[in-house]
Formats: C-alpha cells, structure tokens, sequence
C-alpha cells in the first residue's frame, strides 16, 4: 500500500533525525527550516508523529506473502 510506504519513510527520516539531535546535537529539519518552531517545522515533525503511529499498524496486519511457484 502506498500510504504504508509513505508513512515507512516518514518515520525513518524522523528517526534519523532524532539519531543526528542524540549524536551530533543538530537538528536537520529545524536546521532547514528555521528553526523548531517554525510553521514549516512544526508540520514536518506532525506529519512524522502521525507516521509513526500509523507504523504501529503495520505490527498487527498479516502479510500477504506471494508464494512463487517453481518451475519443474
């Protein structure tokens, strides 16, 4: 699903956001944008939270998995 991809890659940059605010003390989305209470900020880290707890579903969903049928 497209919206699960999406809200995958919302997350990882988040993430890795909040690796580089633990490890280097810089924060790149407030770096790029102005600050961490800038509009544009504000949303961009919206729009990560609500990833992340859309992420939570992926959790509990069953995978359909292809089975690939091999050749005789």
């Amino acid at each position: 699903m497209v919206l699960d991809r999406i809200c995958l890659v919302l997350a990882i940059l988040g993430g890795l956001n909040w690796g580089s605010v633990g490890i280097f003390r810089f924060d790149f989305i407030a770096y790029m944008f102005g600050g961490q209470t800038a509009p544009v900020s504000r949303v961009i880290y919206t729009l990560v939270g609500l990833s992340a707890i859309w992420c939570i579903s992926l959790l509990f969903r069953e995978r359909d998995e292809k089975h690939v049928v091999e050749k005789a």
